[in-house]
C-alpha cells in the first residue's frame, strides 16, 4: 500500500499526508494536488489521497512499516494490495499520468 494513517488534531489534511509519508516510509514530500475522494460507508470512513513529489529516495521503514521500497507500475502488485480504496487510486494515477492530465477522482466503496 501507499502511507495512510488518521490525522492528528490541529492538522490539515495536506500535514497529515506529509507526516505519514515520513512516520511510515522515511519519506520526505511535498504534498501536491488533489488526486482522490473514496468513500468507504460500510466503515464510515474517507480516504483522502494527494500525489505528492518524493524529495529523496532514501526511503526506509519506519516504526509502523514492514517494508518499504520504491517500485515502477509495472511491478505493482496489483492481487496483493489490501485496500480497495489503494487499487482505485493508483489505477486513477496511471490513467492520468498516461493521459498527462491530473484529475480529481471520487468514488463509493462498499468495504
Amino acid at each position: 500500500t501507499i502511507p495512510a494513517g488518521f490525522m492528528e488534531n490541529g492538522e490539515t489534511l495536506q500535514q497529515a499526508a506529509a507526516r505519514e509519508s515520513l512516520e511510515e516510509a522515511c519519506a520526505r514530500v511535498e504534498i501536491g494536488s488533489l488526486l482522490s475522494i473514496v468513500h468507504i460507508t460500510a466503515a464510515h470512513q474517507v480516504h483522502v489521497f494527494f500525489r505528492a513529489q518524493l524529495l529523496h529516495e532514501d526511503v526506509a521503514a519506519g516504526p509502523e512499516s514492514l517494508d518499504v521500497r520504491i517500485i515502477q507500475p509495472d511491478e505493482i502488485p496489483w492481487d496483493d494490495i489490501a485496500f480497495p480504496s489503494t487499487e482505485f487510486t493508483l489505477r486513477r494515477y496511471l490513467e492520468d499520468r498516461a493521459r498527462g492530465a491530473e484529475g480529481h477522482h471520487f468514488t463509493e466503496l462498499s468495504r
